[in-house]
């Protein structure tokens, strides 16, 4: 069957899509100067109006419906054709739950020529085109206002971004062809490999205009208005937008970018993805190739990877991180949770700091750090200043905002500071004696309603609150670090925790714009179980005389973001030793104490990887000195393989014990909390994939007869 034929069986795709209509009307803007008629401006404005909760996407009848609409445009005669969103939307890309299930390839070949003919027209049509992109814009609906001559921006849209290589796609509605000619290389890099493949970053419209994505940043107040004024001035003569083929980039330009991108791309997948690679060619090929051809190659390479495993692996993870993070399983009933308008913190480190600094600024609640002296909550309190002080200069925060912020975190030695906060969270040195004397004390001072919360990391959030006179009160709250930027956020529940007091703790979730899940209260809840099952597998293998290096790299294959000795070193080997020794008595020779890890920490060392003289990351030779190896060494593979088959065994021990409601759970945790890559799905999936989840214990974390990945 012939990609056209299949382009007019597409339709069977949207029988339960959620589809956005295009309407068109014709808008007569005054000339510019008050002198001559009036520019006839054909607007279309995309709406999925039956489900105002969903951003419009573009599925096959979406496209559709696009295409009649431009037909009609111009069939109006207009002097110029201009497409637009719904209020704060512009379009979010194509519509993903279509795309995933595609089971062949000339159907996302369909796809991928259905939107670019559809998108082509708007270039191609005889008049001038213009994108005013009212609000978020990623992906497909990107690549719509590429395919315009021109792109205004609302000063208050949300983002602007090509996100494909995130989820093992690339840009495939004209994307890599369309936005080096636009941009040149150097930045086309940025947005389609860097931007993504970086926590997948979003433009601001000031970055988008820096970067020359869109033409023109205008004011939100009146911001249709503005456009169509701005787009009768270009119809007019009177407005003009310079523009260079591949924005006059050199052959030397050209061979840095390409090879930015590869570094990139090695860096954050190392080599485990094939996404950012293709999208690498195709960005090169649209120096050389005409469009025509160009687009019809991009096609082609989009077809490749939605049939990729790491295509239906990144959907799965999309999924999750999108739907169920956003509707936490076992969370009580919201209306229990109890307003909070000041939060407390105890501690003021690095820790302290991050997580006083985020209430403040996503909750705008003052917010109150205690210290054990005066030196230390200074210290802490200027750490936090000087954070302020960098989001300022980095513009993501306005002067405002940033006095704001200075003003509302304060710090007192006086735990009746905390007299009327309705949320304490404690981030003290992580031992139970500790932590618990904190709770303690804090007691004697706080609200008998207001909640206490400890962000421990393996501690037993129960044993903390068993001598409490209300333990009901005590909740699990454990960030990950950084804590502005990894979305996860353990929620533990304890013994005697009650509904109030999580429904509090996940509503504080939600308005921190983290992703929760709750855990059980069992020592090292879900991510750090995990990650030190894995670590400790890894400095076992060192300890037996597997090299430093071999047993670092052993995991590389996967993509991970970071190597086991890179988050050690993250992490403190301190802190690491001591999680090391809680889990150890909690779960026994699972979890194997260290000795060179203990003699690591025990030297004070915190940094322990440096560079060789072949610019290659080694273990610091100091470092190097103190480790305790015997003489059974393994290969990169055997260590590989003992800690995938380590992983299959933890997870599920954890949910035969309940630890998390199921095996979604888990792969949530440790995509939003540990960088577990999207392109591989979730690791239980993973697991199942690769027979270790059989191997280990003998079954699936799959259902049987259910696919390990969407079909």
């Amino acid at each position: 069957m012939s990609t056209l034929e299949k382009t007019q069986d597409l339709t069977a795709l949207a029988a339960d899509e959620v589809i956005t209509t295009a309407l068109t009307r014709v808008v007569e803007v005054p000339a510019p100067g008050g002198a001559g008629s009036p520019v006839r401006i054909a607007l279309i404005t995309l709406d999925n109006k039956r489900d105002h909760t969903r951003p419009n996407t573009l599925g096959p009848g979406g496209l559709a419906s696009l295409d009649a609409a431009i037909s009609t445009a111009l069939a109006a005669s207009p002097d110029a054709i201009a497409v637009t969103g719904k209020p704060f939307v512009f379009a979010v890309g194509a519509d993903l739950s279509q795309i995933g299930k595609l089971t062949d390839r000339d159907t996302a070949l369909a796809i991928g020529e259905f939107g670019q003919r559809v998108f082509r027209r708007l270039g191609t049509s005889g008049i001038p085109s213009f994108a005013f992109v009212n609000g978020a814009a990623m992906g497909g609906g990107t690549e719509l206002a590429l395919h315009c001559d021109y792109r205004t921006m609302a000063s208050n849209a949300a983002f602007v971004a090509l996100p494909e290589v995130f989820l093992g796609l690339l840009p495939g509605w004209g994307g890599t062809q369309l936005l080096p000619r636009l941009i040149g290389p150097e930045n086309a890099v940025t947005v389609i490999i860097e931007n993504p493949l970086n926590q997948n970053r979003m433009l601001k419209p000031k970055d988008a205009l820096r970067l020359g994505v869109v033409d023109t940043v205008l004011d939100a107040a009146d911001y249709l208005e503005q456009s169509l004024a701005w787009a009768a001035g270009i119809v007019a003569g009177s407005t003009s937008v310079p523009r260079t083929a591949f924005a006059g980039a050199t052959d030397e330009d050209w061979a840095a970018a390409l090879e930015r991108g590869k570094v990139i791309a090695d860096m954050r997948t190392h080599g485990a993805a094939p996404a950012p690679y293709r999208a690498l060619e195709m960005i090169e090929l649209s120096r050389t190739a005409p469009l025509g051809e160009g687009l019809r190659d991009e096609r082609e390479a989009l077809a490749d990877l939605v049939m990729s495993q790491e295509f239906r692996a990144g959907i799965y993870a999309f999924n999750l991180v999108q739907k169920r993070a956003r509707k936490p399983v076992g969370a009580p009933d919201p209306k229990l949770a109890r307003p909070v308008t000041k939060v407390g913190v105890v501690g003021a480190g690095l820790m302290a700091g991050q997580i006083a600094l985020l209430f403040a600024r996503n909750l705008k609640v003052p917010v109150v750090l205690t210290d054990v002296d005066q030196t230390r909550l200074d210290k802490g309190l200027a750490a936090i200043g000087r954070d302020i002080e960098g989001l300022k200069g980095k513009k993501r925060i306005t002067a405002d905002e940033a006095n704001r912020l200075t003003a509302s975190i304060t710090g007192s030695l006086d735990y009746d500071a905390f007299a009327d906060a309705e949320f304490v969270i404690e981030a003290v040195f992580e031992e139970l004696e500790v932590k618990k004397q904190v709770f303690a004390t804090l007691e004697k001072h706080v609200a008998a309603d207001a909640v206490l919360a400890t962000n421990t990391s393996s501690l037993s959030v129960t044993a903390m609150a068993q001598d409490l006179d209300h333990p009901e009160r005590v909740v699990g709250f454990h960030f990950f670090t950084p804590v502005a930027v990894l979305p996860m956020l353990e929620i533990m529940k304890a013994a005697k925790t009650d509904d109030v007091t999580l429904a509090t703790a996940f509503a504080l979730a939600k308005g921190l714009r983290k992703g929760p899940i709750l855990t059980a209260d069992a020592a090292g809840f879900v991510v750090n179980r995990l990650l030190l099952r894995s670590m400790g597998e890894v400095l076992a293998a060192i300890d037996e005389g597997t090299p430093a290096d071999v047993a670092d790299e052993a995991l590389a294959p996967l993509g991970m973001p970071m190597s086991p000795l890179m988050l050690l070193q993250l992490s403190g080997p301190g802190v690491a030793a001591h999680v090391q020794q809680s889990l150890h008595a909690a779960f026994g020779d699972r979890f194997p104490v260290s000795q060179s890890l203990q003699r690591i920490a025990e030297a004070g060392h915190r940094t322990l990887l440096t560079w060789d003289e072949q610019g290659r990351q080694v273990l610091d030779p100091e470092v190097a000195a103190l480790l305790v190896q015997g003489d059974r060494p393994s290969t990169a593979e055997q260590v590989r393989e003992r800690v995938l088959l380590a992983l299959a065994q933890e997870a599920r021990l954890m949910l035969d014990e309940g630890v998390a409601a199921d095996a979604a759970d888990l792969d949530l945790g440790l995509i939003t909390g540990a960088g577990w890559p999207f392109w591989l799905g979730g690791i239980t999936p993973y697991l199942d994939r690769e027979g270790y989840s059989e191997r280990a214990t003998g079954r699936r974390f799959a259902p049987p007869g259910v696919a390990t990945l969407p079909a």
